[in-house]
């Protein structure tokens, strides 16, 4: 993983009930990692993933994004599918799977209780995000999991949210930059049937044949 200026400290005091959060999950859980979740992949990416927060059991115990829960079984079976990674995701930080142009950061770097950040947590994080759009030169795609993810991601691209509204499926032209807006891939989500992996799938793979499509054109 690549630490750079999108990155909070181990530490970060910013927003007291994540903080309060974390120090019960230390206590409880000392071999997990509990702080901070830092981007997976390289700020050289053309595309980023956002998704909402670390989850309790996956993200904040392994320490990379959508490793340790039913969310990343999804998400990282179809970014291999469309060569966004390569190895054999095994659940761990250390499985030695890779991605591929491919950067995957959550909008709020800490898990949050019930896995609901509050509205002023999702903001005080925002500056992160922020941070890793300017250091990622080479970003032309933008994947949003959630609305939450979208939204925030809009108001870090300095647009404005009224004018570009979630929907799964749909894009966005936000200055030089595409956004492509899915569901979440979490387990309540499929579950439900509100997204199924066909329904991803086909969103992840118009994101390949954009990115695929702008390399023809170089």
């Amino acid at each position: 993983m690549t630490r750079g200026s999108g990155m909070p400290g181990r530490d970060c005091p910013r927003c007291a009930r994540l903080v309060e959060f974390r120090e019960e999950w230390r206590a409880r859980e000392p071999g997990w990692f509990n702080a901070p979740v830092d981007s997976f992949g390289t700020a050289d990416a053309r595309l980023l993933v956002v998704g909402l927060a670390p989850g309790l059991r996956g993200a904040n115990r392994t320490g990379r994004p959508f490793t340790g829960d039913y969310a990343g079984d999804l998400l990282y079976a179809t970014l291999k599918e469309f060569g966004f990674a390569r190895g054999e995701y095994g659940a761990s930080a250390d499985d030695g799977f890779e991605l591929i142009d491919c950067r995957i950061t959550n909008a709020v770097r800490c898990v949050p209780p019930e896995n609901k950040p509050t509205p002023l947590e999702i903001t005080t994080c925002r500056d992160f995000l922020t941070a890793t759009l300017n250091e990622m030169r080479r970003l032309r795609v933008m994947l949003a999991l959630g609305r939450i993810a979208h939204e925030t991601l809009v108001l870090a691209s300095g647009a404005r949210r009224a004018a570009f509204p979630f929907a799964h499926g749909r894009t966005h032209a936000i200055g030089p930059l595409i956004l492509f807006d899915s569901y979440h891939c979490s387990r309540y989500n499929t579950n439900t049937g509100v997204l199924t992996p066909d329904m991803f799938r086909n969103v992840v793979k118009r994101v390949r044949e954009k990115l695929d499509g702008e390399r023809d054109c170089a």
